[in-house]
């Protein structure tokens, strides 16, 4: 993908994360589609990007939102406007109490809390949707730690345990959440396990929230597949349909800038660059999942050959370390067409999911600013939506 944008050209200190909107539309419009051509609804799933100053681009496009907490659900209220979704894999009654006005569909993980908390919902004074969480105990992700249908998964019923209960009087809809950053192809795939495991129930509700884990914004994704899946299945069971990607709607749309503070020589290994950011504080997902983020204007070095083959004339290689003492706080290694120099601004893409909604300021690091431009418009329409101080690193900790 070609930029023309120098988002490293923001007149303000590094780190900053910068969020393009021209490509947040673009991702909106994708969605917007699939919602027109399908009749799904799609939500923003906060969990993965719930930078507010940007959600005037983004809620005209949507249905909604799916929150995970008392914080989101006032966030969406205040700043996004539209269908509040929640659930949790638990509930305490102060939670429900704070959330009761605000949510329209709250969706429960055991019987036991939806048997707890109903009698505050009838008496809610509004109508609120109530669901389970299905597991259909089968799931393609491939590293554990996000793979939620496991055989020590916390997450949803599985089909066994509804069918013993007596009733799903209360109940009037079903959400399974099996997926992380795949095609429609997967989705049809699990989809046929949970029509064969839950068809019985479909009859008895009225919607059906197929989770999140789409990647529909990802060059090559099969828009029309998912678009046929839905279509086919409104068709079939006449249920609502909702999905809640939170990934898709911010992929390739944010960046990280940093500035190189040292080189440092290295004669047994090979060069350290090291920036005033961090993989552990500013994009954890980096040492969580883990993945090596592409570089503007640099290449990963991935495979042990790549170490070895002579270097392209013009190119050098650098570790691109972090600003921590942490020692695994390596960002990763790649190949540059200029020597690394003090000062120099790099530019990480791809940062807008997981990244702002997740930092720290673990050793007391600056927590970058975050930034809106319009790659569309002359001169980018810079936009500083926040920056970060001493304040807000002492009053979070007292």
């Amino acid at each position: 993908m070609e930029h023309t944008f120098d988002y490293a050209s923001v007149k303000i200190s590094t780190p900053y994360y910068i969020i393009d909107r021209a490509a947040l539309r673009r991702n909106m419009q994708i969605h917007a589609d699939v919602q027109q051509r399908s009749g799904c609804k799609i939500l923003l799933a906060m969990k993965a990007f719930s930078t507010w100053g940007v959600f005037k681009d983004m809620a005209p496009y949507l249905a909604g939102v799916a929150a995970s907490s008392i914080n989101e659900v006032f966030l969406a209220k205040e700043e996004f406007g539209k269908t509040i979704h929640m659930y949790s894999p638990a509930y305490s009654e102060a939670e429900i109490e704070a959330v009761l006005p605000f949510v329209d569909y709250l969706i429960f993980n055991s019987e036991g809390q939806f048997n707890r908390f109903h009698p505050l919902i009838k008496n809610a004074g509004r109508k609120i949707h109530c669901g389970y969480r299905i597991n259909p105990e089968y799931s393609e992700v491939q590293m554990e730690i996000y793979n939620p249908c496991t055989n020590r998964s916390r997450f949803g019923m599985r089909a066994e345990v509804l069918n013993e209960l007596d009733s799903i009087k209360g109940i009037d809809g079903l959400h399974f959440h099996t997926m992380c950053q795949q095609g429609s192809d997967v989705l049809f795939r699990t989809l046929e396990l949970v029509v064969e495991r839950f068809e019985k129930f479909f009859k008895k509700v009225k919607w059906i929230n197929f989770g999140g884990g789409h990647h529909i914004t990802r060059r090559g994704y099969d828009v029309d597949g998912l678009c046929d899946i839905i279509t086919d299945f409104r068709k079939k069971y006449d249920l609502d349909v909702f999905l809640e990607p939170g990934e898709s709607h911010v992929l390739n749309t944010g960046y990280l800038v940093a500035t190189v503070l040292d080189v440092i020589e290295n004669p047994t290994s090979i060069d350290v660059a090291i920036l005033d950011t961090s993989a552990a504080a500013h994009m954890p997902d980096v040492l969580e999942m883990p993945y090596t983020p592409d570089i503007l204007k640099a290449r990963k070095v991935l495979e042990s050959s790549d170490m070895d083959m002579p270097l392209e004339e013009g190119r050098f290689k650098y570790i691109i370390g972090s600003k921590t003492c942490l020692s695994g706080d390596i960002i990763g290694e790649y190949l540059f067409k200029k020597p690394l120099k003090v000062g120099d601004r790099v530019v990480f893409s791809d940062m807008s999911q997981y990244t702002m909604c997740k930092n720290t300021s673990f050793n007391g690091l600056k927590l970058p600013s975050i930034v809106s431009c319009d790659s569309d418009v002359k001169g980018g329409n810079i936009n500083v939506i926040r920056e970060f101080h001493y304040e807000d690193f002492k009053n979070r900790l007292g």
